[in-house]
């Protein structure tokens, strides 16, 4: 049974889900929780990517962290009594992920958790205590990369009853595949040399001085180069609120391909995502994080992403000096280029051959 409710749960789940199909002695059974509930944020995945239309979608939405998490709870434990799934899947850090987690734990169905170990070290982030408290509870814990193995030992995993297993990362497998189709799927119209904004994260627009910091930022960036900023309901709801007014060029939210081709023809990335600074690295693009911190340390390390917050100087100091560096950096392989399926894959048929 595989847990799902946010776009990167979907892109990730899409990668997966081939791999699942190709393979004999696999029958996965896809759960939408609903979380990304509108058509351009959940919808237009299962169409545009070809995945198998979730068996079921519990629907739970637009509500508080306790009550959504607490519906989620309930409705997947039902699905987990009437399907008996031998192993749960789930992904990264959302909600939709510690109550899949949970609810197989309790009815001990063995929980693999894709996407573990990663850190940001800030416990004010709802995303840091759902990735935690999923660790900790999971049988299988899925590791695209070395430093999040090495935050697992830190944390004294190496002595609990379970597996660590670095296998890469998905994302770039869905990247990979699907960066061949998105040109006749995409449905933009884009002159190449723009700047790629995304901007969604509580952190940000729940603080009205962080937000204005940032779109004053964007605003100047935007007199020299333009600036597309797909935005989410909630933060151009935030926007209204506030009563900010903007010149940026802001769109919809888009699909995967279109934002595939977004990556390709813009010139560099500005986001509070997780999953976008790796897509920004996919695609050869320098990335500004407009956060405190990141779970992909390994980015910043290798000096093709820059943490900046929501300070103003240091977002517009970032922009100039990666618009005056070529862009060289990005043959590195820190997430496995492509395999990250097939190792999942391999290892959770071995696994539950053994239980």
């Amino acid at each position: 049974m595989t847990i799902v409710g946010a776009r990167p749960q979907f892109v990730k789940a899409a990668a997966l889900s081939r791999e699942f199909a190709s393979r004999e002695g696999i029958e996965e059974i896809l759960v939408h929780t609903g979380q990304h509930f509108d058509a351009n944020m959940s919808e237009v995945f299962f169409t545009e990517m070809e995945i198998p239309r979730p068996k079921y979608n519990l629907d739970v939405h637009s509500l508080g962290h306790g009550a959504m998490t607490g519906r989620m709870l309930e409705g997947i434990e039902d699905l987990i009594e009437k399907e008996r799934p031998d192993v749960m899947l789930v992904y990264g850090d959302t909600n939709s992920t510690i109550a899949g987690a949970l609810a197989a734990t309790k009815l001990h169905v063995p929980v693999c958790h894709v996407e573990a170990g990663l850190r940001s070290f800030n416990m004010k982030m709802p995303e840091e205590v759902n990735r935690i408290l999923t660790d900790r509870i999971s049988d299988v814990l899925y590791c695209p990369t070395d430093a999040a193995i090495a935050n697992l030992s830190k944390e004294g995993f190496d002595g609990f009853d379970c597996e660590v297993v670095k296998v890469g990362d998905v994302m770039q497998d869905a990247a990979l595949f699907y960066a061949q189709k998105s040109k006749e799927r995409s449905t933009l119209k884009l002159e190449p040399g723009f700047v790629l904004c995304t901007l969604h994260r509580a952190e940000n627009t729940d603080d009205p001085a962080r937000l204005k910091s940032i779109v004053e930022a964007l605003e100047s960036i935007h007199e020299e180069s333009e600036v597309i900023l797909p935005l989410h309901p909630r933060t151009k709801k935030k926007l209204e609120d506030y009563g900010m007014n903007s010149s940026l060029n802001i769109i919809d939210p888009v699909g995967y391909f279109d934002m595939i081709e977004l990556l390709k023809k813009c010139k560099m990335v500005m986001t509070d995502s997780g999953g976008l600074q790796k897509e920004a690295f996919f695609f050869g693009k320098y990335c500004i994080t407009l956060r405190d911190q990141t779970e992909w340390v390994e980015l910043v390390e290798h000096g093709v992403n820059r943490v900046v917050g929501a300070d103003g100087d240091k977002i517009l100091n970032a922009y100039r000096k990666f618009s005056s560096r070529p862009s060289s950096k990005f043959e590195l392989n820190l997430y496995g280029q492509g395999s990250a399926s097939k190792n999942i894959t391999d290892h959770l048929l071995q696994f539950t051959s053994k239980h």
